[in-house]
């Protein structure tokens, strides 16, 4: 027969069963037998495997012994350990090191110390995450001596070593509780082996008595009380014991049906059969045990329905891991259970109220899963039809409570749920990349959007999904950050790597734990680290605008040239136009105006722009109506594409073109008044001659003042107190913006204050009607005054030609009139007289025209909620000349001066 292998692991594990009883081979073959069966099984650690904690426990034993030169020796040793490769489980053996230190020539320490290791109750956190189990300097990894019972009697186990580390939460039962049996003490005692005391009844050592039947030892079970499996009523029925029920209850508790405890799906709960004969507290105890199952059954049907369904996404799927996380846990006590349950069937120990596994012990080990079943439960029904961020919000809304243990039962799922969260912002905040297919992430991003529209369309915040921990300041910054280098990339196409733009190295995510961590600290460390990226990406795209792409320059010009603050251009590009403007808008040509828009800017301080704002300078012609002139569908263009498109969108560009419009036509009203004064003073000295003009002269030089008057005050008032002022602002808001949004933002408050101001929006179109009218008014009045001193002076070269005829006639010696000469003189001076009368009706009414539209726009001021065109009427009518005519007006002043006293 061949030689046993020595090194077989058979061999080694029959020697460490000899060397742990004191026994010999043959001796031992049933503990053997039984070591073979728990180094097969599947039963999980309970403790974390911290080599460095077993490690520091050993030399804190050496220590006690006052053996410092071997803590020093084990200390150098365990370090070569490290350093090699030869052992991989090297927790294990020190583990298995520190549990077999004790001396086997000291029987009684043995056996109190391995009693001490069993006696320790069943832990609150058995049910538990690892996140929350048992730190290891807090397990019992040595096995100091306690007292033992004051009997002569060896205490056995289950052989489950993960009931060593249990404690519990409420009433503790005592060491002895856990104990299956108590194998009796004979000669050549069992030394305290915890494979020798699991050994069942049938596998006892020759010479060995068989253990007795034996309750739990202490205060839920008294030794001395055996209970019978089942017990009669006085009518003779037998009465379902204990035993039974407690099996049926560790089924209920995996969501299974009992022999007597059932589903009921009617009342959805689990329910012992009314025909069933039980005494009323065992079915009420029952019961209540039983909705732990419940409980387990509402955590699992939303965890494996929701397992496969892919839409539901990372996040949903990182709460069932969590959810799956704690049912582990939960099954790992229902395993510890189970067993003892197995080992005392298979030592045949009667199970009854005093044995190990009753109802009320159940009561008190499963009071804390419970508790956490009933969180997990409803929070299961909190989140239902929750995905993403809104999932996240709802399980941190769940975690307000005052309880610590439930609040680090959230915190930690909290963690798990929130990690694709953080791993979503990390991708997003450093690289610019989306990847959220299901739709989970705040940020959301249309694939649609054209390029030109990326800054405005493409990303936008999906207000449901922002967690509740995220503020909404720091989710519109993590927008931005990812927004900005987006457009960097596609937009300006700048390839800065996003490394270089943030001065630091992309974190690619952080574990659960630090999720958890940093989700709590949302005003430091990741207040931190959103701020960073949000400040240094800001910064460097407007750098970019600014250097390669001049947006400040640009916005400068529109204000030169479509907001005409280039006062020398513009005078100067009106008198070249003003030829071709008066002509019909049909027989204009864009590229003959496009010829006098570069004359001017040659002949001006614009020849001084840059060339790269000068090209985007154009001429447009608006949709012509029929009538119209040139000075109607005139209007500059300002061409702007690429970053820049980004602010001066289409929409900004149409508001530009409307206050232009404006303020051009506004602008050819002191053009044409400009003509207006300079014929008038051209004309008075050479119509003196004429007395019978010089009320109509008076009259004109009256309306024109009026008319200069109110368009001063009107230009006054859009370029200093409208544009200037507005400038102003936009200008310093430019210079202060943290990022390409606040100058959006800033531009765009700008265009609506000099919309509004202008009297372009809707609310001020009957402001707008009226001050359309008044220059109706001064238009006709050019025409009017025009034709005035047009037939005047025709006149007045007739009556010189006539008296100069006259003259030569009576040089020669003849007469100076004839009567036919004196007759055609009388008839064409009456056709001027009616010419002049009808002149004189037509400047009347004009005058009465102008007066009644000007005092109709100033009760319309007063009535207006803006202070400023408040102001502007006081300065239109600053001598009270149109109040004198109009009570109206009168009314209105008066009532608005009192207005405004109250306001002050």
């Amino acid at each position: 027969m061949a030689a046993l292998d020595q090194k077989s692991p058979n061999v080694l594990l029959q020697s460490l069963c000899c060397r742990i009883t004191g026994k010999s081979e043959a001796e031992v073959a049933h503990q053997f037998q039984y070591a073979v069966r728990v180094i097969g099984s599947n039963y999980a650690p309970t403790i974390e495997r911290d080599e460095f904690l077993v490690s520091e426990k050993i030399k804190k034993e050496l220590m006690k012994q006052r053996r410092e030169a071997d803590a020093i020796r084990f200390s150098e040793l365990h370090r070569k350990l490290q350093t090699q490769g030869v052992l991989k489980q090297k927790w294990s053996i020190l583990y298995l090191l520190l549990s077999l230190c004790e001396d086997p020539r000291k029987p009684s320490s043995r056996v109190g110390s391995y009693s001490a290791l069993f006696a320790q109750p069943l832990p609150r956190d058995a049910h538990s995450t690892p996140f929350y189990c048992a730190r290891p300097q807090s397990l019992s990894l040595s096995y100091p001596e306690r007292g033992v019972a004051q009997n002569n009697t060896s205490m056995g186990t289950s052989g489950i070593s993960s009931l060593g580390v249990y404690s519990l939460n409420g009433p503790t039962p005592t060491p002895q509780s856990l104990l299956v049996g108590h194998p009796p003490q004979v000669a050549g005692d069992i030394r305290g082996s915890r494979l020798a005391w699991a050994l069942p009844i049938s596998a006892s050592p020759p010479g060995a008595a068989a253990p007795t039947s034996r309750g739990l030892a202490g205060p839920l079970a008294p030794p001395s009380r055996v209970t019978p499996r089942h017990r009669r009523d006085g009518d003779g029925s037998a009465e379902i014991g204990e035993v039974a029920l407690v099996r049926d209850i560790l089924y209920v508790f995996q969501g299974i049906d009992g022999k007597f405890i059932k589903m009921s799906a009617p009342e959805n709960c689990y329910k012992i059969d009314t025909k069933v004969p039980l005494c009323k507290s065992l079915r009420d105890i029952s019961s209540r045990l039983a909705e732990l199952g419940w409980l387990h059954n509402k955590v699992r049907k939303y965890t494996d329905s929701r397992a496969l369904d892919r839409a539901f996404g990372l996040v949903g799927q990182s709460f069932c891991a969590s959810l799956h996380q704690e049912l582990k846990e939960y099954y790992r006590l229902l395993s510890v259970l189970h067993s003892q349950l197995q080992v005392e069937d298979d030592q045949g120990v009667n199970l009854g109220v005093d044995s190990t596994l009753t109802l009320r012990r159940l009561l008190v080990w499963t009071y804390d899963p419970k508790v956490r079943l009933k969180t997990l439960a409803a929070l299961v029904d909190f989140c239902q039809g929750r995905k993403g961020g809104e999932l996240a919000s709802a399980v941190h809304a769940y975690g307000k409570t005052g309880d610590p243990n439930m609040r680090a039962l959230v915190q930690h799922i909290l963690g798990l749920v929130s990690h694709p969260i953080l791993n979503f912002l990390y991708r997003w905040i450093y690289d610019g990349e989306l990847e959220d297919t299901y739709h989970e992430f705040f940020v959301a991003s249309d694939p649609t959007v054209k390029t030109d529209r990326l800054w405005h369309d493409k990303y936008s915040l999906r207000k449901s999904m922002i967690p509740s921990f995220i503020t909404m300041d720091q989710a519109r910054k993590v927008l931005l950050i990812g927004k900005s280098i987006n457009f960097l990339h596609q937009v300006c196409h700048d390839r800065t790597p996003p490394g270089k733009i943030l001065h630091a190295s992309s974190k690619a995510a952080d574990s659960p734990k630090d999720a958890a961590e940093l989700f709590t600290d949302l005003e430091g460390v990741f207040q931190e680290k959103i701020d960073a990226a949000y400040f240094e990406t800001s910064k460097y795209l407007l750098g970019v605008l600014n250097k390669n792409y001049l947006l400040l320059e640009h916005l400068q010009a529109m204000r030169r040239y479509l907001l005409l603050g280039q006062g020398d251009f513009i005078r100067h590009l009106m008198d070249l136009l003003k030829p071709e403007l008066a002509r019909p808008a049909t027989t204009l040509y864009q590229h003959n105006l496009t010829g006098i828009l570069e004359t001017a800017v040659r002949a001006t301080n614009a020849q001084f722009d840059s060339p790269e704002i000068l090209k985007r300078l154009d001429v447009r012609l608006l949709e012509v109506s029929p009538g119209d002139t040139g000075w109607d569908v005139f209007s500059l263009d300002y061409h702007v594409e690429g970053p820049i498109a980004t602010v001066f969108t289409r929409e900004c560009m149409s508001h530009y073109l409307r206050v232009f419009n404006f303020l051009w036509r506004a602008k050819r009203m002191e053009y044409i008044l400009t003509d207006i004064w300079k014929g008038q003073m051209c004309n008075a000295k050479l119509l003196k001659s004429m007395p019978e003009l010089s009320g109509e002269l008076h009259q004109c030089h009256i309306l024109a003042s009026e008319m200069v008057h109110f368009i001063h005050q009107m230009q006054y008032y859009i370029t200093f107190e409208v544009l200037e002022c507005s400038w102003d602002e936009l200008w310093n808001k430019v210079q202060q913006a943290q990022d390409l949004d606040h100058i959006i933002a800033a531009h765009d408050v700008f265009l609506d204050t000099v919309i509004a101001r202008c009297l372009l929006d809707t609310n001020n179109r009957s402001l707008l009607n009226q001050l359309r009218a008044i220059f109706d008014q001064i238009i006709e009045f050019q025409s009017t005054q025009d034709s005035l001193y047009r037939s005047a002076l025709e006149e007045l070269q007739l009556r010189l030609q006539f008296e100069e005829r006259k003259r030569q006639r009576q040089q020669e010696g003849e007469w100076g009139v004839t009567t036919e000469d004196e007759a055609a003189e009388t008839k064409r001076i009456q056709e001027f007289q009616d010419f002049h009368a009808k002149m004189r009706s037509e400047l009347r009414i004009l005058s009465y025209s102008y007066q009644g539209i000007v005092q109709q726009f100033l009760v319309l001021l007063m009535t207006s909620t803006d202070e400023s065109l408040q102001f502007l009427s006081f300065r239109l009518d600053f001598n009270e000349h149109y109040k004198a005519r109009d009570p109206r007006l009168r009314v209105s002043l008066g009532a608005s001066r009192g207005r405004r006293s109250s306001n002050m």
